[in-house]
């Protein structure tokens, strides 16, 4: 486990390059704050921040506070100082920003210049951090964690399937946003991406998701088909749960369906849900093969899904969506907006930033795809002039001829 002290280190390196401060002097200064760990002690003991169970000790949380923080930092400071290194290293070798680059040349930019590198090292340690202090006290505090599960496994409302026998694809096993056994390899898979991801919206233009708000806004927006008719929603690659449950909400007499592959984020979802007393359905199922009937689902969504999966399987899901979608049934997938494989230096950077540092291995194949003009290939009509459900989401208002 990277310990603070570890982090700081690299962080009191990243922080000279903004403030002028000496290595030695930044250490000892974030120091101060650091706290010593206590030993965990169980399950989610100490209530709940509305819909969020807090996390089970002070100690724990205060681990978390501390990454958040300096995600905060990292968001202002070290982004843009690396930023400043970045266009002083297109300045020296004579590149217009606005003349686009593929991502082999901004590699080899980017291996130039130290300071951006240090300022990518301190967020990659403050990730690792995150994570493996999550790790550490569930699996610590395994059977409290797992018998929460196992009392809500056959609870309702709603239910909870899983497919022993499904064959999980290499694609769905890497370690996405280095999460330690990805979203199928640990049991408390679930746990972590909840208390991971609401730590990813901080410091961004989005505010925060402790209460779910990313995902209640999405499914308050989501458009609807013509006749209005909302019966049966699917939600694919739904992960924990959060838009699956917000539709729910949203349409308390639909019948409502969440899929993905990974039982372990199923489970912590149903849990979940079972105590909000939301009655979704969780499936453990392929998004490119759904097993759904023909033209069963009135509106099908996902959240983040297809930048998390190869290309190829994107125009497979697309397929499978355009046939268990009732004609006249929206589609609306929530993901970023694609560019494309060259594209300004700044621009570029971000995005190969991502997909080096946070493990998105199939981010740039899903940036070669026109996703919207795809879906329009199979069987959908987009609809002009339609409204983003999430800023700096693709508009993707689809609906099936």
């Amino acid at each position: 486990m990277i310990g603070r002290r570890q982090l700081f280190g690299v962080a009191a390196g990243s922080l000279a390059l903004v403030q002028g401060m000496k290595p030695d002097e930044a250490l000892a200064a974030a120091s101060k704050t650091a706290g010593a760990s206590a030993k965990a002690t169980g399950a989610h003991a100490r209530g709940y921040n509305g819909r969020l169970a807090r996390l089970a000790t002070l100690d724990l949380e205060s681990q978390q506070d501390f990454t958040r923080g300096f995600r905060r930092l990292q968001g202002k400071s070290l982004r843009a100082a690396s930023f400043a290194a970045f266009e002083r290293v297109l300045e020296r070798e004579g590149i217009d920003q606005s003349t686009p680059i593929t991502v082999e040349q901004l590699r080899k930019l980017v291996d130039t210049e130290p300071g951006i590198n240090i300022a990518s090292k301190s967020w990659l340690d403050n990730q690792y951090y995150m994570w493996k202090t999550l790790q550490l006290h569930l699996h610590e505090n395994e059977d409290a964690y797992l018998s929460e599960m196992e009392a809500t496994d056959k609870s309702g409302p709603g239910m909870l399937e899983f497919a022993p026998k499904l064959d999980i694809p290499v694609y769905a096993r890497h370690e996405i946003h280095i999460q330690p056994g990805g979203y199928v390899g640990d049991p408390f898979a679930g746990h972590m991406y909840h208390y991971g991801t609401n730590s990813f919206y901080t410091g961004t233009s989005h505010g925060t998701n402790d209460q779910d708000e990313a995902h209640l806004g999405a499914a308050e927006r989501l458009p609807l088909p013509k006749d209005g008719k909302v019966r049966r929603i699917l939600d694919m690659g739904c992960g924990i749960g959060q838009l699956t449950v917000a539709l729910k909400e949203r349409f308390p007499d639909a019948e409502v369906w969440g899929i993905d592959c990974g039982a372990p984020m199923l489970r912590y979802g149903h849990m979940r849900a079972v105590r909000l007393g939301v009655g979704v359905n969780f499936s453990q199922r392929m998004a490119e093969d759904t097993q759904f009937p023909d033209n069963h689902f009135d509106l099908v969504t996902s959240y983040l899904l297809h930048h998390e999966v190869p290309a190829d399987v994107t125009l497979k899901i697309i397929a499978e969506v355009q046939r268990v979608t009732r004609p006249g049934g929206v589609y609306y997938p929530l993901d970023f907006i694609s560019g494309g494989t060259a594209m300004p230096p700044r621009q570029m950077y971000g995005r190969w930033w991502d997909h080096r540092w946070n493990n998105e291995p199939w981010s740039l194949e899903y940036h070669s795809v026109p996703f919207t003009q795809e879906i329009s290939r199979r069987g959908f009509t987009m609809v002009d002039n339609a409204q983003a459900v999430i800023r700096g989401y693709g508009i993707r208002h689809a609906i099936k001829a």
